[in-house]
């Protein structure tokens, strides 16, 4: 329930209704309720009706956004590897497997270092909330005490995050690996210590690294510890075609890859599966029968020559989507990055299959947010400005300082939007709000009150 209205925002307002539902409000308000809670988004002309029915005439503050500013929702990664950030931009030359095996199993045996893995979860922690990220959901590595520092790090710098301790028991280095009782036992212990810390912004998530390196006794351990506490999972699936291969040689007594996780039960509403690249029509039914989300990640798919998502038909399929960055699989920790791969990634499905239609550019920024909520299973909390929600959000400043965009006097509301989208970066984010704190604020954002 929301409550009195505390705080009133004025200015332009972009979000997602649903799929297929874009509010664009050039003079709008919204409204927060004591605890920060969205109570209202209107247009600015309904304000006085507004107040009547609030009665927050004498006692709200009001902000006013700047001239081409805009409030928007924050975005939503939901597939990102802390632990590979400090590889973020290099090593982008080989193929999946190999690329493992050479870049990224090297460095994540780094984290058993805890000042490496401190260092390291500052950063992409900070990276991604100047770039407009409010909620993640992190792989981290095989280390437990590292994976409670990321945790300790998104509660200290306020972000929202799913925080997933690595799991893996085979077909890995011998100085990266685990023994499967122990990776089982290091997860329930993960888990337990990360729910009794009854954190606003942190949840735990069961995280077996993917098919080839979880054997069928780590797999089975792991849905059950989800099971008991009643936590998500995340994995890979279906990204390139050598691991399919090697998944269906691994377990030729099951139907697909997507069989794998399903018959040792990890497939269900709370579970985000990465890629999804190469499914067939019998694993996009599955996927939509379990109500599993699917993690696009078009940055990683074209880096490390894995294919491309087709996000269309797994619309058709009813599958939920969202959009990941994959750092360091993706060069970039910014979502923006990724939406603007997703449309270019949907028009080159649709050049090779013209019934899949490109996606439209609002379409992308669903992806982004509303849909990330519910591949997250947050839908009810964060995504858009709906009554009821945090307020998770974003003040874009197309004219900011050092803009990478110019704003010229013919543009409209909507087409200075369209260019933050196309052509913004973290300069033109002057604030950023999770659960209604300041995590980010530029001199060029608008005045706030001491207490935000």
């Amino acid at each position: 329930m929301t409550g009195e209205v505390r705080t009133v925002f004025r200015g332009g307002i972009v979000h997602c209704v649903d799929a297929s539902t874009t509010q664009l409000l050039e003079d709008g308000v919204l409204g927060l309720d004591q605890s920060n809670r969205i109570v209202f988004v209107e247009d600015g002309s309904q304000l006085a009706l507004l107040q009547d029915r609030y009665g927050f005439a004498a006692d709200a503050r009001t902000i006013q956004l700047k001239p081409h500013q805009f409030l928007m929702p924050g975005f939503i990664d939901t597939h990102i590897h802390a632990s590979q950030y400090p590889n973020a931009g290099t090593g982008l030359d080989m193929p999946l497997l190999q690329w493992l095996e050479t870049y990224t199993f090297p460095t994540e045996a780094m984290f058993a270092n805890p000042e490496f893995a401190q260092n390291a979860y500052e950063k992409v922690v900070q990276r991604t909330l100047r770039s407009g990220t409010t909620a993640c959901s992190y792989f981290t590595t095989i280390h437990r005490e590292a994976s409670t520092t990321l945790v300790e790090t998104c509660e200290r710098l306020g972000q929202r995050a799913y925080v997933g301790k690595v799991c893996m028991d085979r077909n890995s280095p011998s100085t990266y690996i685990e023994v499967t009782n122990e990776s089982i036992r290091e997860t329930e212990a993960f888990v337990q210590a990360t729910l009794a810390r009854n954190s606003e912004l942190v949840t735990p998530i069961v995280t077996p690294r993917f098919v080839p390196t979880c054997s069928s006794q780590l797999m089975t351990g792991l849905g059950e510890v989800a099971r008991r506490y009643n936590v998500p999972i995340q994995s890979h699936v279906s990204e390139n075609a050598g691991e399919i291969e090697w998944v269906r040689q691994l377990h030729p007594q099951c139907s697909s890859y997507s069989d794998v996780y399903d018959v040792h039960g990890l497939l269900n509403s709370k579970a985000i599966m990465a890629h999804g690249v190469h499914l067939s029509e019998a694993e996009m039914q599955l996927l939509s029968a379990r109500k599993v989300g699917v993690s696009h990640c078009p940055c990683s798919n074209y880096g490390i020559l894995s294919g491309i998502c087709r996000v269309r038909d797994l619309h058709q399929h009813n599958v939920k989507v969202g959009l990941g960055t994959d750092v360091s699989g993706g060069h970039s920790p910014a979502m923006l990055e990724s939406l603007r791969l997703a449309l270019i990634a949907s028009k080159t499905v649709h050049f090779q299959e013209p019934a899949l239609a490109p996606l439209r550019l609002y379409e992308g920024l669903h992806l982004a947010t509303l849909g990330g909520a519910e591949v997250m299973g947050l839908q009810d909390q964060i995504g858009n400005f709906a009554p009821g929600k945090h307020f998770d959000a974003l003040i874009v400043d197309p004219s900011s300082i050092d803009s990478p965009i110019d704003v010229f006097a013919k543009d409209k509301f909507s087409d200075r939007v369209e260019k933050f989208l196309f052509n913004g970066d973290d300069r033109n984010i002057v604030t950023v709000f999770v659960n209604g704190k300041v995590v980010k604020r530029l001199a060029s954002a608008p005045a706030l009150t001491a207490d935000f």
